[in-house]
């Protein structure tokens, strides 16, 4: 028996666990800011992955909250790079040689990593490679990017270099929904942007698009999808759209401008559903509530939804994380502009990038947890058998309340466990943005209301 959810569907979208507001300057902890080559001196590094983190746009969306910054003025990108090199110089130092260090899987961020020139591209491609010993050729590469700086001379940089993933953030074919979103762009740019990337033959595309957007109706949302599918992409992810704090659209809500909670979650979660059915139709699957992949495309590792589930992550760059089995760490974090601008220039002022700064130490219960939320949010679920080999026992038994509320709501597929697995119902993937919080620590929660944004 189940019954009728009263959980709000759109609470937080669950990225990565702790959330970098969870995070602490570790110089206040008992044993200080460690040192990088004591933190990986027992980590496993035949499997690394490596995040490059270029922090630069060419706007600020307005439902935009990441650490990324409008422009670069002088040499701020070649600070920036220098920068990005010291500390590749000196993370690549920690990993040491006394076992191999491999890297499988590299991707670039932002901010817009193709808001670099082309040389600017290949000296990033250079860092990962010559200083990380990223074989950037023989691994999965993915790299995010804009309409307006998906150029010629770009792309034919990274297709060069082994990009076989890009991203392109479009969020609607309809200009009114974008100015309402507060993106400015225009749909022949979008447009020139996508044959351009299709030329270049990179293997996968991605297109994110953003359904919630004030105005929009099914029949726009069906259209920016059907307009999507010209270009065969290999991927695309639907989400939904949020009003974080400190970023335009917060502002425009401020003042009174947008939809009772009520009522926008209707319109979000009537939208998701159309979306999914849609593209379900159209020959997609679905992957998670958010990723959706062409049936008969080819599988490039890149950033997705999972990619913050496994440890052994190497982020470059202010913004970028990096994962240990025993810690989180990376760089201050802000939204602000005035702050995020303080942050990038500290950052490029460092020379000793030896020791961790910011992070989260992540005991037995954090891990499990973390396996549980980034593992149960796929469409294909968790291996049962996977969970009690890594950690001895059972998620029925570690996290009982938290299960048997899922189960009541209808969310968990009660034919999964026979089969060997955890897995969500089509409406536990719905609202996996309320079941993922539900799953945080009571510490990790005390310390994300303990942040004070900025």
């Amino acid at each position: 028996m189940t019954s009728q959810t009263t959980a709000r569907p759109y609470q937080n979208y669950v990225y990565a666990y702790p959330h970098k507001t969870a995070y602490e300057d570790l110089a206040g902890h008992p044993a200080g800011r460690p040192a990088l080559d004591a933190l990986w001196a027992d980590e496993s590094k035949d499997a690394l992955s490596l995040y490059a983190h270029i922090p630069f746009c060419e706007v600020r969306c307005g439902f935009c909250n990441l650490f990324t910054r409008i422009g670069a003025p002088g040499e701020l990108t070649t600070r920036y790079l220098d920068a990005l090199d010291r500390q590749a110089t000196a993370v690549r130092d920690a990993l040491g040689d006394a076992e191999p260090v491999r890297f499988a899987a590299a991707a670039f961020g932002g901010g817009t990593p193709t808001f670099l020139t082309a040389g600017e591209l290949e000296r990033l491609c250079d860092i990962a490679e010559k200083r990380m010993g990223a074989d950037l050729r023989a691994v999965p590469l993915s790299v995010e990017t804009s309409p307006s700086t998906a150029t010629a001379d770009r792309l034919a940089v990274l297709a060069d270099r082994g990009t076989t993933r890009i991203s392109i953030g479009v969020q609607s074919f309809v200009e009114e929904e974008a100015r309402a979103a507060v993106r400015p762009q225009r749909l022949r740019d979008v447009e020139r942007a996508l044959d351009l990337i299709r030329a270049t033959r990179i293997p996968v595309l991605n297109i994110d698009l953003i359904y919630g957007i004030d105005g929009q109706t099914e029949r726009s949302w069906l259209g920016s999808l059907d307009t999507a599918l010209r270009w065969r992409p290999e991927e695309l992810y639907l989400y939904p759209l949020y009003v974080r704090p400190l970023t335009g659209l917060d502002r425009a809500a401020a003042a009174g401008e947008t939809a009772p909670d009520a009522e926008w979650d209707e319109q979000r979660l009537r939208l998701y559903r159309t979306g999914r059915d849609h593209l379900l139709e159209q020959g997609y699957e679905q992957v998670s509530m958010r990723m959706f992949r062409r049936r008969d495309a080819p599988r490039a590792e890149g950033p997705n939804d999972y990619a913050c589930q496994t440890d052994g992550m190497i982020g470059l760059g202010c913004g970028a994380r990096s994962y240990t089995s025993r810690l989180h760490y990376s760089f201050d974090y802000a939204v602000d502009m005035r702050e995020v601008r303080s942050i990038i220039d500290r950052y490029t002022a460092t020379e000793d990038f030896s020791r961790a700064e910011v992070g989260r130490y992540t005991d037995g219960d954090e891990a499990r947890r973390r396996h549980l939320l980034q593992s149960v949010l796929q469409a294909e679920g968790m291996d049962l058998a996977g969970y009690r080999e890594r950690f001895g026992g059972s998620p029925y038994e570690d996290f009982p309340a938290e299960l048997a509320r899922f189960e009541e709501r209808g969310w968990l597929d009660p034919a999964a466990p026979a089969r060997g697995l955890l897995r969500l119902t089509a409406e536990g993937l719905a609202y996996s943005d309320a079941l993922g919080p539900e799953l945080f620590s009571p510490a990790v929660r005390a310390a994300m209301a303990a942040y004070e944004t900025r």
